[in-house]
């Protein structure tokens, strides 16, 4: 259903897909969005920072033959929409050839989708900036109030509206609006060098279903608490638990190295792994950007395609690459309706909503079972080789010695090989259904972990 802000965001994307036309654009698509976001920072019980952005940006891109280019701009004016329209057509004349720019074909295009079903927008009266710093304020209050925590470093609420527009030259007009509200908490245990920090964040599209700021301030206390004391683990090769609240990261890196993007550069450690195992059998990850109120998912793609669920690994074996129209033409495929794009940019491709087949074990199953090791609930900086998928990282989390845990430990590095820790997990059955991506705690054998 079209609501007034859509149906004014069609509008100026028609306006100015006809002065481009019109300025001698051969093929061209523009994205309108229009958003409105608030967010509120408290510190100390006080407003330490508020911020409120408004605003409609526009993007043209503009398709001469093989050439093409892009800009943007926030001002709406009939004026700056010619001068985008002739810059841009200026650009794409003297742009680099690239066989592979187009639109879709009229037949690829999304003719019905119903944006209303996904439950993405938040029809009910918004919090105000006092709701949202009311709820700050909770959060931090709470957190303070967990034995143990010396002091919090911020509290933030948030709440964002935006509604988007993508129309094309040949034919494809669609938009639809999504709201997020959102709550975090980051507390800090322990005073001088021996000081731990954590924090806990809850999102979702509708008001109504975030949990309490008091919930977030308590998960963020006790976390941090639970880090007090930590220390370096030892060095050696041992079982390592990804805890559910880091777990997606690596998934993350399979879901890279099968991006179309790097399948086309030939710096991908997946390259040559089509139709191969990947994870382990009976293990599938599944993309659906259909699921309802999840902040991944949309009616159509970036290049206004139809999208549908679809298996990128099915009982271990990997199905295909994550693909746009252009990535899709240089692998001589059909794209997997995975576009998107920013106002200032032309589309590529990109994967949302994930979820990975839940495992038979519970979290705590899983740590009797790995008898020593380390679990991971944070991790700083990345080493991963692109072409060989040689993984290296900074974690921090918990000790386990017999198959329960000892206490906190930081400042260590866990390495492997990513194929090698892929085709090897077992996963747990923790994942949280709300999320984008729904990856539960899995562990995996026998990592490299330097510590002291």
């Amino acid at each position: 259903m079209d609501t007034p802000m859509t149906q004014n965001l069609d509008q100026i994307a028609q306006q100015l897909l006809d002065i481009a036309k019109r300025a001698g654009a051969q093929a061209a698509d523009v994205l309108v969005v229009d958003g409105t976001s608030v967010s509120i920072d408290v510190r100390d019980g006080a407003l330490e920072h508020a911020e409120r952005a408004e605003g409609v940006d526009i993007g043209l891109r503009v398709i001469q033959g093989d050439r093409q280019a892009s800009v943007s701009a926030s001002d709406i004016s009939t004026d700056v929409m010619e001068q985008m329209a002739q810059r841009c057509i200026a650009m794409a004349n003297e742009a680099p050839r690239d066989p592979f720019c187009a639109l879709a074909d009229a037949d690829q295009l999304a003719a019905d989708w119903d944006a209303d079903a996904l439950d993405l927008y938040d029809a009910s009266t918004p919090p105000t900036a006092s709701d949202l710093q009311n709820a700050a304020k909770e959060a931090e209050a709470t957190a303070l109030g967990v034995a143990g925590v010396a002091q919090v470093q911020g509290a933030s609420s948030m709440l964002s509206d935006v509604s988007l527009h993508l129309a094309t030259s040949n034919g494809f007009a669609g938009g639809y609006r999504r709201t997020t509200h959102s709550v975090s908490c980051v507390a800090i245990s322990g005073t001088g060098l021996e000081m731990e920090r954590d924090w806990s964040g809850e999102s979702r599209s509708h008001y109504a279903d975030v949990p309490s700021a008091q919930e977030v301030g308590q998960q963020a206390g006790e976390r941090a608490v639970a880090r007090n004391g930590a220390d370096r683990p030892p060095t050696g090769s041992f079982p390592v638990l990804f805890d559910e609240r880091i777990s997606s990261s690596l998934i993350g890196h399979l879901v890279s190295a099968v991006n179309g993007s790097a399948i086309v550069r030939g710096s991908s450690w997946a390259k040559d792994l089509l139709g191969k195992q990947v994870l382990p059998t009976g293990m599938t990850l599944r993309e659906d950007p259909t699921r309802k109120s999840v902040a991944g998912s949309k009616p159509f793609d970036g290049e206004g395609l139809n999208v549908a669920p679809r298996d990128i690994v099915t009982d271990g074996i990997l199905q295909g690459w994550t693909l746009d129209l252009s990535t899709a033409r240089q692998l001589d495929m059909t794209s997997t309706a995975s576009a998107s794009r920013g106002v200032g940019s032309p589309p590529s491709p990109s994967t949302g909503n994930l979820e990975l087949t839940a495992g038979e074990y519970s979290r705590a199953d899983l740590i009797a079972q790995m008898g020593t090791g380390l679990i991971i609930t944070s991790m700083i900086g990345s080493t991963i080789n692109p072409n060989t998928g040689d993984y290296s990282r900074g974690a921090s989390g918990f000790w386990v010695e017999n198959g329960e845990v000892i206490g906190p430990v930081n400042e260590c590095t866990v390495a492997g090989n990513l194929l090698d820790m892929l085709k090897n997990m077992i996963l747990a059955n923790d994942g949280r259904a709300h999320l984008s991506r729904v990856i539960p705690s899995l562990l995996i054998e026998g990592l490299t972990i330097a510590g002291k």
